[in-house]
């Protein structure tokens, strides 16, 4: 199974990456920044919630009740006209599901590394996250997932599986981030090559700023 960062390279991706920035009227390589960083973040708290029995019972419910992937059969009705409303406003509450009180310390962070505000951030996450649900119901019904340990698991494979220890706590950096500036700090120094890690998604993190 592809990784989330995979799916944004393929031309997939690069149709989700041009809808979301002409419906939020934000720069094409600033919202691909953007996308390129959150994507992980969010499914890195994903799996946080669904490692327990109630967040992996309310993933599985959004799932199979919303978010089934067919939001990504159609993308060119979602982009058509602009995007609806009622998609943002299902991004907001999907948002604050995943990420609770982070979430502003997050959109600080990644609004920091590509160079748009906070509120611009929001925006792009807003259109994204019910993208990101219909590409998890969508592998979820390919690979029959039906209990916690398979959703984690689906989450894990998603997230690459094999992340490197250096990752993960740079993704558990993020999410623990509370907007108070020190962890936001120390954050942009991982992103901005406070190591030399070339590969994996530090490498991306740091080629998408010409590092």
């Amino acid at each position: 199974m592809s990784g989330i960062l995979d799916l944004l390279n393929s031309d997939l991706g690069k149709n989700i990456i041009s809808g979301v920035s002409g419906s939020t009227g934000t720069d094409q390589n600033k919202t691909s920044s953007v996308l390129t960083m959150a994507m992980p973040v969010l499914m890195k708290a994903m799996e946080r919630n669904a490692s327990t029995p109630e967040g992996a019972q309310g993933l599985m419910n959004a799932i199979n009740n919303k978010h089934d992937g067919s939001i990504l059969d159609n993308l060119g009705g979602l982009f058509g006209g602009g995007v609806d409303d009622s998609v943002k406003n299902d991004g907001d509450k999907i948002l604050g599901h995943i990420l609770g009180s982070k979430q502003q310390g997050v959109q600080q962070i990644l609004g920091q590394k590509a160079g748009l505000d906070s509120g611009s951030v929001g925006d792009i996450l807003k259109v994204a996250a019910p993208i990101l649900m219909g590409v998890l119901g969508k592998q979820a019904k390919q690979n029959n997932v039906s209990s916690q340990s398979d959703i984690s698991g689906l989450l894990g494979g998603l997230l690459g599986g094999s992340s490197s220890s250096n990752e993960q706590s740079f993704l558990e950096k993020i999410l623990d981030a509370d907007g108070d500036g020190s962890v936001v700090d120390d954050v942009a120094g991982m992103i901005l090559g406070g190591s030399n890690k070339k590969k994996g998604l530090g490498g991306l993190l740091g080629g998408l700023f010409g590092k």
